[in-house]
């Protein structure tokens, strides 16, 4: 059987940073797989966790339990029978909702199979102090299934961020784990902690949104000698945007981290290529980080999320003029 955790957060809470995290410091030996579901159709995360050894398989494109659950098992069936990872990492999208994962998780089909561990679920304690996000179903659904709350970004706490969460969990909390971390560093040995929380969820109201039509389970590529691509996405009142450009495309460093940083999202996330090599650009709200390499990514990825209306065009002409000249 295969040691499985899900791992849950609502968008920006550092869900890929802590897995990126726990693969780096799984033991040695084990073969370790991972499941990600995105919002967007480009396929950051899967990008992100290319270099990490893990068996991955990526989900794009909403949420991975729709349609009765197809592309999920699709997905999992994949990893367990083909990969037999010794642990599986589940990542679903910020916007997905847990309990059809944990009813797909513990259907009679997969327990001979699957050995369901402890849910995390990674919270960035500001988002406490905003209406949106505490109303949003998704969001409160996604702490209530956690056997293991991880209160993240501790070094962006301010004492109002702290006094919420000190509230919530004395509402909610429970018999729970209430851990606290900066980038994502958690202890591996949490895993291995047994699944305990078994309170009924509801089925989300909010689950449904639009998808495009996608060929199989691989996240969007390039067709033959096409430079560059948009895909688009909405739902749950949020619209995702996302480009690739091909190997051969590079952008100016200082101004794609403008671009970046100034764009009127709530959520940005790329791996690009500049002349220095690659730069991952990570952002959620006002909080910005950006990390660069010398080794170059196959291909450039950056998606955007927002809640309501965009001008996407204005944004994607200001992205292309950012392309350097050899590489138009």
């Amino acid at each position: 059987m295969t040691k499985t955790n899900l791992i849950t957060g609502f968008l920006g809470t550092g869900k890929t940073t802590s897995i990126l995290h726990l693969l780096a410091n799984k033991p040695e030996g084990e073969k370790w797989a991972v499941l990600v579901n995105e919002f967007g159709e480009v396929g950051i995360d899967g990008a992100l966790m290319a270099e990490s050894g893990a068996l991955l398989k990526e989900i794009p494109g909403g949420c991975m339990c729709c349609v009765n659950g197809l592309p999920m098992q699709v997905g999992l069936n994949t990893l367990l029978r083909q990969g037999k990872p010794d642990r599986l990492l589940i990542e679903p999208t910020g916007l997905g909702h847990p309990k059809q994962i944990l009813d797909i998780l513990t259907a009679e089909v997969y327990e001979p199979w699957i050995d369901l561990r402890a849910t995390l679920c990674l919270l960035d304690p500001r988002q406490l102090l905003n209406e949106k996000a505490v109303s949003n179903e998704n969001f409160r659904d996604q702490l209530a299934a956690a056997d293991i709350i991880v209160a993240n970004k501790s070094d962006r706490a301010t004492s109002e961020s702290e006094a919420a969460l000190a509230q919530w969990w004395q509402q909610f909390g429970g018999d729970r784990q209430l851990l606290t971390a900066t980038q994502g560093e958690i202890d591996p040995a949490l895993l291995d902690l047994p699944r305990r929380n078994r309170r009924a969820l509801p089925v989300s109201a909010e689950h449904s949104h639009g998808h495009a039509e996608k060929k199989g389970l691989a996240a969007l590529n390039l067709p033959a000698h096409q430079r560059w691509r948009r895909s688009l996405n909405s739902g749950q009142g949020h619209q995702a945007c996302g480009w690739i450009f091909d190997a051969e495309t590079q952008f100016d460093t200082v101004g794609i981290l403008e671009w970046a940083r100034l764009a009127p999202v709530g959520r940005v996330k790329g791996v690009m290529r500049i002349a220095e090599g690659l730069v991952r650009i990570n952002r959620q709200g006002d909080d910005f980080h950006i990390e660069t390499q010398s080794v170059a990514p196959p291909d450039s990825r950056i998606e955007l999320i927002a809640e309501g209306d965009v001008d996407w065009n204005a944004l994607q002409s200001a992205l292309l003029k950012l392309r350097l000249a050899d590489s138009d």
